[in-house]
């Protein structure tokens, strides 16, 4: 299942790649611009609710896919761009299992924790 999952997140990625080609931008602005929304992580200094509210804001591909359609709605090419980036990089950010963030902290999302286990205290009785 989780091969599928992220051949799923694959899909979106490029699908997001492939709208961008409709925009009128240069291929180095996706480059540019595709790990910004990672800047979304400072949030993180001010404690991990405000962290995982910020965080979620740029990484949630529903928000992502409203800003575009507002771009596409009001003709402003650089909304959907802004739409573009946030799904693109939402779905990379799945597909390598980064998901949205809980309130407990930067490493518990909705995919699981990220990273190794930590190690369970095992007391002798």
């Amino acid at each position: 299942m989780k091969t599928t999952l992220k051949l799923e997140e694959l899909a979106m990625l490029l699908l997001g790649i492939y709208g961008f080609g409709f925009l009128p931008y240069e291929w180095w602005w996706f480059l540019v611009l595709f790990l910004a929304p990672d800047l979304g992580m400072i949030g993180y200094a001010f404690g991990n609710k405000a962290g995982a509210f910020l965080y979620n804001l740029f990484h949630h591909k529903g928000v992502a896919i409203l800003i575009y359609l507002a771009g596409f709605f009001f003709l402003i090419p650089a909304l959907q761009l802004v739409g573009i980036i946030l799904f693109s990089h939402a779905a990379f950010d799945r597909m390598l299992g980064y998901g949205l963030k809980y309130e407990k902290g930067f490493k518990y999302t909705h995919l699981g924790p990220i990273g190794k286990p930590e190690k369970e205290d095992v007391r002798l009785s």
